[in-house]
């Protein structure tokens, strides 16, 4: 599936993030002739991102949304970036970069936009004033821009693509539903279970909105009732106004009802260390968390909301719970820990699914097909 000869500029909000959920994209576009321009916030992961021979472009691109000074000095920037790359695709991961992207895009003539949307963020998740009050507005922009002859969707699950379709006014050619960024199966691979207490594991970035405060509060509930289960919260910070502030953090571990780990570089590690894997979030678009702990064979206890009950599927890979709730939540912790037998049975199954339905190569023909007819070319695969 060739792109010799295309430029593709992917805007991603952190460097991290791109190496996680984007760069096995990235790679086979380049291994199909494409040149690779990175446009994302430089920390930590420069060094990764340029050994693939990628081109590295810091852009700071603040994920907070409360600075209108910030956010016209960021659009400012991308618009001279889009002048200067004239790239022939860029491919915008998440709403920000999205908004902002596809704005630059559209004032710079740039032929081939693909917009990447995994859930849709404080915005449409909140029910704060702030984002109440930004809702209409967004979904305005978004629907003159995604609209725009040269713009692609990307979404994760069928609630998004009805969202785009029925909320935002999106035309249903352009959506594009791709299950997730992937998962590397021969990275996470099912392991023998450890001994000892079970341990349930949530991996995710410590906000509000991925139900960490229900998961703790369910710790509390299963300690007082004598279950035995270490939870282990895993993952970074944010900036994201959901975060949880580190002060909270630090109480819940002083505590001793929770593990708080912090970010980790050994996800396989994390997984391979646990029974279960829980992630109660409010809402997803395809959680990479589940899908690496559904290759790594583990049952899962998730939120019946759009993007978990994609892996999560009640009753064969893992158990659903009502979203922003405790008891039920606690209750399916207990009922795994409890239950060698089921935990079995559901990480066969869900391993059985993360093979035929999630695996990286997956997702990467289906991109590839999809920048194919972004910018004209035959031959793509209708990946609808």
């Amino acid at each position: 599936m060739s792109l010799t000869g295309v430029k593709i500029l992917y805007l991603v909000s952190e460097d991290w993030y791109f190496c996680s959920h984007r760069l096995p994209i990235a790679r086979a576009a380049r291994d199909a002739g494409a040149e690779v321009v990175v446009a994302t916030r430089v920390r930590d992961h420069s060094a990764p991102i340029e050994a693939e021979g990628f081109r590295l472009v810091p852009v700071e691109l603040s994920r907070s949304g409360r600075n209108p000074l910030h956010d016209a000095r960021t659009l400012a920037a991308l618009i001279r970036l889009y002048r200067r790359e004239r790239p022939d695709i860029v491919h915008h991961v998440a709403l920000k970069p999205a908004l902002y992207g596809s704005i630059a895009a559209w004032l710079t003539g740039i032929p081939g936009s693909v917009n990447a949307f995994a859930g849709m963020g404080f915005v449409f998740i909140s029910s704060g004033l702030f984002a109440r009050a930004l809702r209409p507005l967004i979904r305005a922009t978004f629907r003159f821009l995604l609209n725009r002859p040269a713009s692609r969707v990307i979404v994760q699950n069928p609630d998004d693509r009805a969202l785009f379709e029925n909320t935002i006014g999106v035309a249903p050619h352009r959506i594009t539903v791709i299950r997730g960024s992937g998962v590397d199966i021969s990275r996470y691979q099912p392991r023998p279970e450890p001994s000892g207490v079970p341990v349930a594991v949530c991996v995710s970035r410590m906000l509000w909105d991925k139900g960490i405060g229900e998961l703790v509060a369910a710790a509390r509930v299963l300690k007082a009732q004598g279950t035995a289960l270490r939870i282990r919260l895993v993952g970074p910070g944010d900036h994201n106004p959901a975060a949880i502030p580190s002060a909270v953090l630090a109480e819940w571990a002083a505590e001793g009802v929770v593990e708080v780990a912090g970010p980790s570089d050994d996800i396989p590690r994390e997984y391979a260390n646990a029974h279960i894997a829980v992630l109660p979030s409010y809402r997803e678009g395809l959680p990479k968390s589940l899908l690496e702990a559904a290759a790594a064979g583990l049952p899962m206890v998730a939120t019946d909301v759009p993007g978990c009950r994609e892996v999560c599927c009640d009753g064969e890979t893992g158990i659903l719970v009502t979203v922003r709730t405790i008891a039920p939540l606690a209750k399916a912790l207990a009922r795994l820990a409890e239950d060698a037998a089921l935990r079995k049975s559901y990480g066969a199954a869900a391993r059985r699914m993360a093979e035929t339905e999630f695996a990286e190569e997956i997702v990467v023909k289906k991109t590839l097909a999809l920048y194919r007819d972004c910018v004209g070319l035959p031959d793509s695969t209708n990946c609808n």
